[in-house]
């Protein structure tokens, strides 16, 4: 992998059938979806999986069938952490290496409760570590249970264990976003990969040294976002670049709404197998979030005619 490259990876949806269970056909569908739109890299089992509504076996099984869809075609990485005790965390983290991702990714909220500081965290996370072996592992500041930011100085004493490959940032601010880009960029050893999740950060992100993009607009529309990753720092493109860095950031907070049922009827819209069935979402779509969907999937078309942009479907 090119140093300078840099990667749009998506945080995977999963589609289900008519009696709510993982619908295997539409996830081939949509892999194959995501890999022709140029994505680099999947994230499996996260909180736009469904992850916290699906049974243990089913997020096993479904990662392993990601896994061996995608064939060694990019990475894929998966939450591990779960489970009431580190010793759960340490077997389910186990189990989900073993399905053949590269890196079992860390809930930051599950490490510590929300009123505890980050010295138990750290704790908590060095016993992880001593019931992991070798695993590559990551970071995922998951909005559930709840938030757990990690301030710039936490973040460095857990990379430089060595264990953690992979970062997938919430914090949203900026200057704590650059704090941690800063930690990285200092580490010149580690195998650190930072991925920011907030779409309207991206060209700030990308910019400040992030090695990517992992958010839900790639459930909408992931060849605006690798695009913008393989542009953002081209001198030639800048115009375009922060044109649609405006764009995505307009409508951002109308893709979030009803998500990830949201995403299903966008996908559906574009012509995926998609069913509008969550476990998460159970309320159908309004009417009036339907028409904003269609507006912003006429956008879409837009910004693929403006940047020749072929639509991956």
């Amino acid at each position: 992998m090119n140093s300078t490259e840099k990667k749009f990876v998506p945080v995977m949806i999963t589609p289900f059938d008519l009696k709510a269970k993982v619908d295997h056909e539409a996830l081939d569908a949509l892999i194959d979806f995501y890999l022709r739109a140029g994505v680099k890299g999947f994230f499996a089992n996260c909180l736009s999986s469904e992850m916290f509504s699906i049974s243990e076996d089913e997020r096993i099984d479904t990662v392993k069938y990601i896994v061996r869809k995608v064939n060694g075609a990019v990475p894929v990485v998966a939450t591990g952490s779960f489970g009431l005790t580190l010793h759960d965390k340490a077997e389910f983290t186990k189990k989900i290496h073993e399905t053949g991702i590269s890196a079992a990714i860390m809930i930051t909220g599950h490490f510590a409760h929300v009123e505890d500081p980050d010295e138990v965290l750290l704790r908590n996370f060095d016993t992880l570590f001593s019931l992991t072996g070798n695993i590559p592992l990551g970071m995922y500041e998951c909005p559930a249970p709840y938030k757990r930011i990690l301030p710039a100085d936490v973040f460095q004493k857990l990379i430089s264990t060595g264990r953690m490959i992979y970062h997938k940032d919430t914090s949203i601010k900026h200057e704590s976003v650059k704090a941690k880009l800063d930690v990285v960029a200092k580490m010149k050893d580690s195998r650190m990969e930072f991925y920011d999740a907030h779409s309207p950060n991206a060209l700030f992100s990308l910019q400040a040294g992030a090695r990517g993009m992992s958010s839900i607009s790639g459930n909408f529309y992931p060849e605006i976002l690798v695009w913008l990753c393989d542009h953002a720092n081209d001198p030639q493109k800048q115009d375009d670049v922060k044109w649609i860095q405006s764009e995505i950031t307009r409508v951002d907070p109308l893709i979030h709404q009803a998500y990830p049922m949201s995403a299903k009827y966008f996908l559906r819209k574009r012509g995926l197998p998609v069913r509008t069935i969550s476990r998460t979402h159970v309320l159908e779509l309004t009417p009036e979030q339907k028409q904003t969907l269609d507006l912003i999937h006429q956008d879409f078309l837009n910004w693929c005619d403006k940047l020749a942009i072929k639509p991956a479907i």
